[in-house]
């Protein structure tokens, strides 16, 4: 199981000393949100950003993009040591083959890429061909571009066809999901399959003293 705290929820005045609060703490990703103000109505973080944050990261970047041309991000973030690089089906979903395309591009520069869908994305379209050239699957459990919002529980049962589809053809890739994550509905991921949960205000509501138990409280 891998807790991946979503920066979009911390002091970004105070990042440095934020990312202080995960040392030691193994099992870990640093969720980047990155938002364009196009694919989502809201912007976040930039190269500026992210460049300093891959110089201080100790554990490994896992980049959301909710962005209208991933590509442009593919060629531009390859030097600042993301991990994951995860973009949305939805941009492609009038055009396959290019998605396709930008998987393996991806793929190529990346150690993981991942693909997303938005709440109300069927998670049937994700077909066995697509499932197979993917390192990760990201359930949006809200509607992506805001943090804090209330979790859908529709989003369980894309966990469950997944972790489903994933049995029956034997895939490698991971289960994530994203959005109103607590210690109940974390609890609910899992059972369903998740294998990733990114969390924001769920852990960085807590004091730095308090941050491992509040990880280890949405695990056990």
């Amino acid at each position: 199981m891998i807790i991946a705290p979503s920066l979009l929820a911390a002091d970004f005045l105070n990042l440095q000393q934020e990312l202080k609060r995960f040392d030691g703490i193994n099992n870990l990703w640093l969720h980047l949100d990155i938002m364009d103000g196009h694919f989502v109505p809201n912007l976040t973080f930039g190269h500026p950003v992210v460049e300093l944050l891959s110089k201080m990261a100790k554990h490994p970047l896992d980049a959301h993009f909710m962005v209208t041309n991933p590509e442009f991000y593919i060629d531009t973030f390859k030097d600042y040591k993301i991990h994951n690089f995860t973009f949305h089906y939805e941009v492609f979903e009038n055009n396959l083959p290019e998605l396709h395309r930008l998987i393996q591009k991806a793929k190529t520069l990346y150690p993981s890429v991942g693909l997303s869908i938005k709440p109300h994305t069927d998670v049937s379209v994700l077909s066995d061909e697509i499932l197979k050239a993917l390192d990760l699957v990201l359930v949006m459990s809200v509607e992506p571009g805001f943090g804090g919002q209330k979790f859908m529980p529709q989003s369980l049962y894309k966990v469950k066809m997944l972790k489903l589809k994933k049995e029956q053809l034997a895939l490698k890739f991971s289960i994530q999901i994203d959005g109103g994550i607590n210690e109940q509905t974390a609890k609910e991921a899992i059972e369903a399959g998740a294998e990733n949960l990114v969390a924001g205000s769920a852990i960085f509501k807590h004091s730095f003293e308090n941050t491992a138990s509040a990880i280890k409280n949405l695990i056990s």
